[in-house]
């Protein structure tokens, strides 16, 4: 064969890979108002930075027919590229070929990008489109979803891995965005879900939609398994550019920082934010947003157990994770699901290197028998757990409550936290004020003439003893009890003391966290 005839034939071979599985099925993808695994990537990436790997590669496979569908590629493309200068390893599912399904040779490419991630340390984004298992290749396909899976695990805290449902994931499918840090879906064209509906009706009777079982809005707000969602594919596909921006290439190395010049940092609206009525909610947010730098912020789970909030930030061009009660959802109060949020988020900064800002205004645990018997125990130590075992900078406000085991919880300096800052209005003590007189005085109030007077008398006296946050600062407890309007200062100098933080755990193979 002359030269020129070889280099025809591999144009020849590119161009077919390049069609994925053709103009018709293309078209079909369109029209569901989905871009092709080809088009996302070149989207996502800095323009003209892709380098593909694999684009060549075949199944293999003979038995039902599959002898006649064989496409270069096998129906995921993967490779490298940049995200804002920044190397990152991909693989897009191409539901054109074959329904994006997985078998030997689809897993192998993507295990090769996992592998290639985790020598040279940057981040795997998976684009996700998948109709399952190639069940034409039998177990194989199944081995090849477990070798991904074991390679998720690999990974995990060596470098982040974030998925992006851009439509079908179902059945095993679902169990590597599970395995990774950050899982984005976009809602109306993508799913997830261990069993579909026809397996649902059949095995419990109940009628439900993809939609409704396993839909982006149902994984936002109900069951916390996406930690975003975006309208469409486009602004999913930016979204995970400005993810990436917050996260460092690996655990050896911090998140990129911003330039900075420094200004007049306090904060004077801060001072009056809060309510004179103790019991009347605020947002966090608005906390939030006076302290990090302006616009810098990037919410994870906004709509799941909104009595939480959790996301980064940048402090000073620094990123930070911020994790803060919030007293606008069922009074800040901690339950299983703001546990389990908070806590996960929690790791995952410690894992990559992110210091953690806490804010703290919670009135305690919710109490009731649903939390009991649904484990509130184990859940709430899961927040305990994650914040003893991290060891990268730490940081703590209390705006207002922090009573009982939720102020110990709540990145206490018992727990390890670096530096400590109360504000004048902040009320640290076992319970409230009404509840501890109660328990304290009850023989005089009971005796009294007036018990309603006497209690408010001495729930007056257990809030001037307790109800402050002097008696912690006289303990150090506290590091200092500050002005609100000082509080970013406080936050850039305390960021700026503690970044070359040096803290190891003692040796052990692992901890065994509550699950």
């Amino acid at each position: 064969m002359a030269m020129q005839d070889r280099y025809n034939l591999l144009a020849e071979k590119a161009g077919s890979a390049l069609k994925g599985g053709g103009d018709e099925r293309v078209a079909a993808q369109h029209k569901k108002g989905k871009l092709t695994a080809r088009e996302r990537l070149l989207l996502l990436l800095d323009e003209g930075s892709f380098q593909e790997i694999g684009q060549l590669v075949m199944h293999r496979s003979t038995s039902f027919g599959l002898d006649k569908q064989v496409f270069p590629g096998d129906g995921v493309i993967t490779g490298h590229g940049t995200i804002n200068g920044r190397t990152v390893y991909v693989f897009s599912q191409d539901f054109t070929v074959l329904g994006g399904s997985l078998a030997e040779a689809h897993a192998a490419k993507i295990c090769r990008i996992m592998d290639l991630a985790m020598r040279n340390g940057g981040p795997v984004i998976g684009l996700n489109d998948s109709g399952g298992a190639r069940i034409q290749e039998g177990v194989v396909s199944l081995g090849g979803y477990a070798d991904i899976f074991h390679r998720n695990v690999m990974a995990s805290g060596v470098v982040p891995q974030i998925s992006a449902i851009m439509g079908p994931c179902a059945g095993g499918a679902v169990y590597s965005p599970a395995l990774t840090d950050l899982v984005l879906m976009v809602e109306g064209t993508s799913y997830m879900f261990v069993t579909g509906p026809n397996v649902v009706k059949t095995v419990t009777h109940e009628e439900v939609t993809s939609e409704e079982l396993g839909g982006a809005s149902t994984h936002a707000a109900k069951s916390g398994v996406a930690h975003f969602t975006a309208a469409n594919e486009l602004q999913a596909l930016d979204h995970l550019r400005e993810l990436v921006g917050f996260l460092p290439n690996n655990c050896e190395e911090r998140a990129p920082a911003f330039p900075y010049t420094a200004g007049d940092e306090s904060r004077p609206a801060l001072d009056t934010i809060l309510p004179e009525n103790p019991n009347q909610p605020y947002d966090i947010r608005e906390v939030m947003n006076a302290v990090i730098d302006p616009d810098s912020s990037m919410e994870v789970h906004a709509e799941y157990a909104r009595n939480m909030v959790v996301g980064f930030a940048r402090v000073a061009g620094e990123v930070v994770g911020c994790v803060a009660n919030q007293p606008a959802v069922l009074a800040g109060v901690l339950d299983i699901d703001a546990s389990i949020k908070a806590a996960r988020f929690v790791r995952f900064c410690d894992a990559f290197n992110i210091p953690l800002l806490v804010f703290v205004d919670v009135p305690g645990f919710l109490p009731g028998t649903d939390q009991e018997w649904r484990g509130i125990i184990d859940h709430g130590a899961k927040l305990l757990y994650a914040f003893s075992e991290a060891t990268v900078p730490r940081i703590t406000v209390i705006t207002r409550k922090a009573y009982g085991g939720a102020y110990d919880v709540m990145n206490s300096k018992h727990i390890g936290c670096d530096m400590n800052f109360a504000w004048p209005a902040a009320e640290i003590a076992v319970m409230g004020a009404k509840g501890a007189a109660e328990i304290i005085f009850r023989n005089e109030i009971s005796k009294a003439e007036d018990p309603a007077e006497k209690l408010t008398e001495k729930e007056n006296e257990y809030k001037e003893k307790f109800a402050n946050p002097y008696e912690a600062a006289a303990r150090g407890f506290i590091d200092e009890v500050i002005l609100p309007s000082e509080t970013r200062i406080k936050v850039i100098e305390s960021l700026r003391m503690l970044r070359n933080k040096v803290q190891r755990l003692p040796r052990k193979k692992h901890g065994n966290i509550p699950l």
